[in-house]
């Protein structure tokens, strides 16, 4: 996804543009500008990094200007497509983050109008449109340029003419202003500012912001004020450094004991938490999609079996598209930024289907917060891999939670059990150390299979879905072919696939599911396939079945997820590290924590 920063101040903005543009790398991008006003609108831009960015371009004096990383859709990356876009008197400067679907019909009745394209983008209509309604005053200019846009846009405008002046807007994907003294900011997430300022203002979706060294405006698309106090952003910048770690996507696996223990204490069964929440659903439908869709697929055990509710998972992408029905399953969104375009949209499909929504987010104030009946909060921090990780791990803690309240609130749980299953939580922080301990092991065996072309991951019953994540992890960071599948149905197809060439990751740990797990294994074994086998420490029998055995702490099975997901992140981290890969940029992915929304 696109990044956008946006300063005025007394300081030179260049630097500070440069600095916020190096914070959003995480996003995913394939070029980069920034454009900067001092007597003239001077502008820079290119493919490439921000790297080759900053060792290419001039330095450019003045205290206000907005800067970009972009992700292509509309147009290959390269120069011309790269942001900011301008208008023909290179006068207007103009940042865009999201789609404008309406674009090609809006080209076409400009170029009808004399305008002349330079680019492939859709964002190009936006900067023409600005140019025609311009008439001295940019707000106005931006407010009747956003009511001629349809789709997502997070957008960021600089005039010459208009000295210290910065004007953004929104629509779908997010913007964030930062509030400083004698200086303030636009960014599209926190971090890109969080040096200069913790004071943030999150900007809704319709809303319009001016802001100028000095003060702050926000307004709606009928161009009335709206007013909004700023809040403290409690996150540290420490949150986004490497800490010694060789990647951010190691760094933040190693968070996990902590931020479990975070979120256990976050969403307990305490007097202040509460025993109890708002709804007492007969049946669950859990839409997401990535990682949380495999968050939500181990959620669906969860609420089954502890609730006793009869769960549906759904794609959110597919979920807008279904035929509603006459049941009225709560319908629980989850979304590690609280900005997922698809989950989003699905929630307020649910919503005009007369559904209750819950969300399950780590991003306190994004739009899904406020949008949905009643949120969940994970307390993962910020997460700046692509690859998620900790705040995986962190929904399936918030979602076991969640089932435990549902279950003391429909009576299909008692106290004591409750309160049982919460102290066995509590282990978990404990457990995923020991793990953790054991990663020189796990790194030898992944650096054993780094050289592969594809692989298959096995699980069964809750932990199928981890099979999924694995197998995600593995091909999202690696570029090595996997796939995750129920174990029972290699034998339906697939096994035609497997040989001496093909490792096979099978999750056999003690459980219910554990005797059919070993004859899946005999299956794959029988082919010549290489198996690494997770199973519970001291399980001696698992090792007669596989090639080489990691061992997890034994815990009630609906927690195992919890502890052979940590297994599967290492496994893919180490392999992708072998493969000298790009582990926490990968091509072709943007970062799904902060904001997966549209990009430009």
């Amino acid at each position: 996804m696109c990044g956008i920063i946006g300063y005025t101040g007394d300081r030179q903005a260049q630097g500070i543009i440069l600095a916020g543009l190096k914070r959003l790398e995480y996003r995913g991008y394939d070029s980069a500008g920034i454009a900067i006003v001092d007597e003239n609108l001077e502008m820079f831009k290119d493919k490439g990094e921000i790297g080759h960015l900053e060792e290419s371009m001039p330095g450019i004096k003045g205290n206000f200007g907005i800067g970009h990383t972009r992700w292509a859709t509309h147009g290959k990356p390269m120069k011309n497509n790269s942001h900011p876009m301008t208008d023909c008197k290179n006068e207007i400067a103009l940042v865009h983050n999201g789609i404008i679907e309406n674009y090609m019909t809006l080209k076409e009745e400009l170029m009808k109008r004399g305008h002349v394209f330079r680019s492939e983008t859709d964002t190009e209509v936006a900067v023409h449109l600005l140019e025609e309604f311009y008439d001295g005053d940019l707000e106005s200019a931006v407010l009747k340029t956003v009511t001629k846009l349809k789709g997502s846009y997070a957008i960021s405008v600089i005039h010459k003419k208009e000295k210290g002046k910065v004007v953004c807007a929104r629509m779908i994907s997010p913007l964030v202003l930062g509030i400083g003294k004698g200086e303030n900011f636009i960014a599209s997430d926190v971090p890109a500012i969080l040096e200069y300022t913790d004071r943030m203002i999150y900007l809704l979706d319709g809303e319009i912001a001016t802001i100028t060294k000095n003060n702050v405006k926000i307004q709606d698309l009928e161009g009335n004020e709206v007013k909004r106090e700023w809040e403290i952003v409690d996150m540290s910048l420490e949150g986004a450094e490497k800490g010694g770690y060789e990647h951010f996507m190691l760094k933040e696996i190693f968070e996990q004991p902590k931020v479990i223990q975070d979120t256990i204490i976050g969403t307990s069964l305490s007097s202040e938490n509460g025993y109890s929440i708002g709804f007492k659903p007969d049946t669950i439908k859990i839409i997401a999609c990535g990682t949380s869709y495999h968050a939500g697929y181990v959620g669906k055990h969860m609420f089954e079996e502890i609730a006793k509710t009869p769960t549906t998972v759904e794609l959110a992408s597919e979920y807008r598209f279904s035929s509603a029905t006459t049941s009225q399953p709560l319908i629980i969104g989850i979304t590690q930024s609280g900005e997922t375009t698809d989950t989003l949209s699905a929630i307020r499909t649910a919503k005009k289907r007369g559904h209750d929504t819950l969300s399950i987010v780590n991003i306190v104030g994004s739009t899904m917060t406020r949008e949905a009946d009643e949120t969940f909060y994970t307390r993962a921090g910020l997460e700046v891999g692509v690859a998620a990780t900790k705040t995986y791990i962190t929904q399936l803690i918030a979602i076991a939670s969640l089932a435990i309240k549902m279950g003391v609130t429909k009576g299909r749980l008692g106290i004591d059990r409750a309160r049982l299953l919460e102290n066995q939580m509590r282990s978990l922080p404990k457990h995923v150390r020991s793990i953790l301990s054991n990663a020189a092991e796990i790194k030898e065996l992944a650096e054993s299979i780094s050289d592969v072309n594809s692989m298959f991951f096995l699980g069964r019953n809750i932990n199928y879905p981890v099979a999924l994540e694995g197998a995600l992890k593995m091909k999202e960071i690696s570029y090595i072919h996997a796939e995750g599948y129920p174990g029972g149905e290699l034998k339906h197809g697939p096994l035609a696939l497997v040989t001496s060439e093909t490792p096979v990751i099978a999750i056999a740990v003690r459980d219910q599911t554990y005797e059919k797990m070993l004859g899946n294994i005999g299956e794959v074994s029988a082919r010549d396939a290489k198996v690494i086998g997770i199973g519970t420490e001291g399980d001696r029998e698992l090792e007669k079945y596989v090639d080489h055995t990691i061992f997890v702490p034994e815990v009630p099975h609906l927690f195992t997820p919890v502890l052979t997901s940590v297994v599967l992140q290492l496994l893919a981290y180490y392999a992708a590290n072998a493969r000298g890969c790009e582990i926490d940029k990968p091509r072709h992915l943007a970062s799904a924590l902060q904001w997966n929304d549209y990009i430009n």
